[in-house]
């Protein structure tokens, strides 16, 4: 059900009025409201799991890893590790100057406004609000309307474990949100597509409010002849199967030395066979398709390539079912080259050379993530060196985004960290 459109600026206020209160500044205060967030994922899990069964087809195992637990444990660090980031500092200065006391106090931004895309629903809406529990702020969930029945158990959960004048749930589609996007915020968190992020971006413009915008982009793959073929299938096709392929940092081409592409081919069939021994079309080991919509955009990419696939593919369109589709022998201006995949199709591009790979990423709008599979330091450094990306990774995929200690972040189309973080 959607939040009535005239209720939402009442929303806004109310929020805003709890943050000028004072509440939410109190570390204690803060700490308890992260223990109520790790509380609300543990306690709610199995309505969280059937929810996002029902709207992506996510396998259970694949909830509980990626969403659920990762909320635990990320909740419970931050309320652990709150108190030292919240700890004035105080740098060192010029002798001359140290009578002055020179601090720097960490201070909340004030109301922000979180809008969660649906491919990881729960993490990527609760990820950026421990970020704004934390550093003191209140918040708005703008959860997407593309997963209606997870957004729906949003806003039954939420006040049962929050204080609605502290964290509220905004539930609809384009008018719900562009209502909330005429408001003034003071931080808006996106995580999404570049188009709509531009739609954001120049609502935000109008106040000046600052903004992150976690976007994605088509991450490559390269992989060094010299490297082991099958290891890097076997890793390559995990991370693409992971949501059907439907995340930001799933490996979107692959780029192999052309007398190598047939071995690669070869090991995928391996491996595939291994993790779906009966095919993935009716595994409940893989998701589904977001949409009726989506799922024809993939299709119809499928229907214009000119590349040769090779491997499975079915498709049960009234099911919103796509299995996992490899193509060879796919050239500059393809279909599948035109835009980010966001689904379980893998072209590969052959290529004569290192040199060659690398021009072909460069060449294209900066990566999310580039993948590489190297055991040779000198290829590594090259990597690094010549090409630009939000983050790299090296003989593996997916496994990145699991190591909070690190940053996430994109280049130009593939994400703007006009502030990264509302710990502040």
């Amino acid at each position: 059900m959607a939040t009535p459109i005239s209720t939402i600026p009442k929303i806004r206020d109310a929020l805003r009025a709890t943050f000028r209160s004072g509440v939410t500044r109190p570390i204690k205060w803060r700490q308890h409201q992260l223990y109520q967030l790790a509380r609300m994922a543990q306690n709610e899990r199995e309505l969280i799991c059937d929810a996002l069964k029902k709207d992506l087809g996510k396998p259970k195992t694949e909830v509980l890893m990626a969403e659920v637990g990762c909320v635990v444990e990320r909740a419970l660090k931050s309320a652990e590790q709150l108190p030292e980031w919240a700890k004035t500092e105080y740098p060192e200065v010029a002798d001359w100057q140290k009578p002055w006391k020179p601090a720097l106090y960490k201070a909340p931004r004030g109301t922000a406004l979180i809008i969660s895309p649906w491919n990881y629903p729960m993490i990527l809406t609760f990820q950026p609000l421990i970020g704004a529990i934390a550093a003191g702020c209140t918040a708005v969930l703008k959860p997407s309307e593309l997963v209606p029945t997870f957004s729906q158990l949003l806003d039954e959960i939420v006040p049962k474990y929050f204080d609605p004048n502290t964290y509220r749930v905004v539930n609809g589609a384009v008018p719900e949100t562009s209502k909330l996007l005429e408001l003034q915020w003071d931080h808006i968190f996106y995580t999404g597509s570049g188009r709509i992020a531009r739609v954001i971006a120049t609502a935000a413009a109008k106040h000046l409010t600052p903004l992150v915008l976690e976007l994605g982009g088509k991450s490559p793959v390269i992989i060094d002849s010299a490297y082991d073929i099958d290891l890097a299938a076997k890793r390559i096709l995990w991370g693409k199967c992971n949501n059907a392929g439907q995340i930001c940092v799933a490996p979107d081409y692959v780029l192999v030395q052309r007398d190598k592409q047939d071995e690669l081919i070869k090991a995928f069939q391996k491996h595939y066979d291994s993790f779906f021994p009966e095919g993935a079309l009716d595994s409940p080991l893989f998701g589904s398709i977001v949409s009726d919509l989506h799922h024809k955009r993939l299709t119809s990419l499928l229907s214009r390539t000119k590349g040769q696939v090779v491997l499975r593919g079915r498709s049960d369109a009234a099911r919103k079912r796509l299995e996992p589709t490899i193509v060879k022998d796919v050239a500059e201006g393809d279909s599948l080259l035109e835009e980010e995949i966001f689904g379980p199709i893998l072209p590969i591009v052959p290529v004569d050379s290192l040199k060659q790979a690398i021009d072909f990423v460069n060449a294209r709008s900066h990566p999310l993530v580039l993948y590489a599979f190297s055991d040779n330091e000198n290829v590594k450094q090259q990597l690094v060196a010549e090409t630009q990306s939000g983050g790299i990774m090296f003989n593996d995929t997916f496994q990145h985004v699991a190591v909070k200690e690190l940053p996430f972040a994109g280049v130009g189309e593939s994400g703007c960290e006009i502030l990264l973080h509302l710990r502040m």
